[in-house]
């Protein structure tokens, strides 16, 4: 063996942008540590394109010092003529942490080329175990953070944040520092039980929201968003208004509904004409949305193409789903997906007695010209499906 003969390892005298590829394929943690054992590769973590530090849930608190120490290390000895294609990091908002990885961060956007740079930022508290203090706490810890190291944050290009609730005028200030930003996340975010978040800015593409306390979200100017994302919204009435958003082409809704309050797509794509993929969750819970005359809708629904229905309650007839196809005769793929709420356990148990929507077809001869695939998940050989795929076919 030439190991056991003193030559040396294979790895190391790989050539060196082979090595560079197989270390940013690691993880930079990884890469760090598998370089640590040979003195030839000592230096390449300071030569990485990607720098990717991502610590797994259970590691992330333990390892949070480590990160915050890692990212000072490679940043602060590497190349400004090697450009950082992707900074990504994930790490716990405490006072120390933040400080570190803010200035490491910042002083990097200012002497180094950076394309892409990621926060993903978790609380010390999981979101189960918050208090409205701590919530309260934490958006002022983060504001301190954003006010105090509006370099880092202003070439950020993703940003992902949780458990915060935020005073009335955070958001958009945040908004305003961070010019950069493409993609924003919350999760278990908001300004305020019933609050309104007003979303203006200039390069946004993606936006997704998870559970929060908004009243209302609603979308002023958003010139180039493209995806927009809100899971479980804790108001009936207009959950999201849709302002300027000219390239909005794929919108993603998802709420385990228990009241009779339903949204009408018309009213809720008034201003909107793009969108071209559409997914809704039912959560196997009620229909939150009403059928609606196809004169009514086809305007808004003109570019559709690809419609996902998740989790529609076994027990409703689907027939309803009808009116998207009589109203958006483009649409090329269609899926449903009939599932119920099947263990027993109380987590699962549906709260809300379901009803039957009300629908008749208004052309009861109308054909459907593009559309290619038909997927139904769930199906059951009863009147039910067996009586839709009967007027889905009809429809060719």
């Amino acid at each position: 063996m030439e190991i056991a003969a003193g030559n040396g390892d294979r790895l190391s005298e790989l050539p060196k942008d082979v090595l560079l590829n197989i270390l940013e394929m690691v993880g930079t943690l990884d890469a760090v540590r598998t370089c640590i054992l040979s003195k030839q590769m000592w230096n390449l973590p300071t030569m990485l394109s990607q720098i990717v530090i991502v610590p797994s849930d259970c590691d992330l608190v333990r390892m949070n010092g480590v990160s915050a120490h890692l990212i000072n290390k490679v940043l602060s000895t590497r190349s400004p003529l090697i450009t950082i294609s992707k900074l990504k990091v994930r790490f716990v908002l405490t006072p120390k942490g933040c400080c570190s990885i803010g200035k490491s961060v910042g002083l990097a956007m200012a002497t180094q080329k950076l394309d892409k740079a990621e926060f993903e930022i978790a609380t010390p508290r999981n979101s189960y175990h918050c208090t409205h203090a701590d919530l309260l706490k934490f958006a002022k810890r983060f504001t301190m953070f954003v006010a105090d190291y509006q370099g880092a944050f202003a070439g950020l290009t993703r940003l992902q944040l949780q458990n915060l609730r935020f005073g009335e005028s955070d958001i958009p200030n945040i908004l305003g520092t961070c010019k950069r930003l493409e993609s924003l996340s919350f999760f278990e975010c908001d300004a305020g039980i019933r609050s309104v978040l007003h979303v203006e800015h200039a390069g946004l593409i993606e936006l997704g929201i998870v559970f929060g306390e908004f009243k209302t979200v609603e979308l002023d100017c958003l010139p180039k968003l493209q995806q927009m994302t809100y899971d479980t919204w804790p108001c009936d009435e207009n959950p999201l208004v849709l302002g300027f958003v000219p390239q909005l082409s794929k919108l993603s809704l998802a709420k385990a509904c228990l009241s009779h309050k339903t949204l009408m797509m018309s009213q809720l794509l008034a201003n909107v004409q793009t969108v071209s993929d559409l997914y809704l969750d039912f959560r196997s819970e009620k229909i939150w949305i009403r059928p609606e005359c196809p004169r009514v809708l086809a305007p808004v629904l003109g570019q559709l193409r690809f419609v996902n229905l998740d989790c529609l309650p076994e027990e409703c007839d689907i027939r309803w789903t009808m009116f998207l196809l009589e109203a958006a005769r483009y649409i090329k793929d269609f899926c449903i997906s009939v599932w119920d709420h099947k263990c027993g356990s109380e987590s699962q148990k549906s709260y809300s007695k379901k009803t039957d929507v009300t629908w008749e077809p208004s052309a009861p001869n109308f054909k459907h010209k593009n559309l290619a695939k038909l997927t139904i998940y769930g199906f059951q050989s009863d009147g039910n499906f067996m009586g839709y795929v009967s007027v889905s076919w009809k429809l060719r």
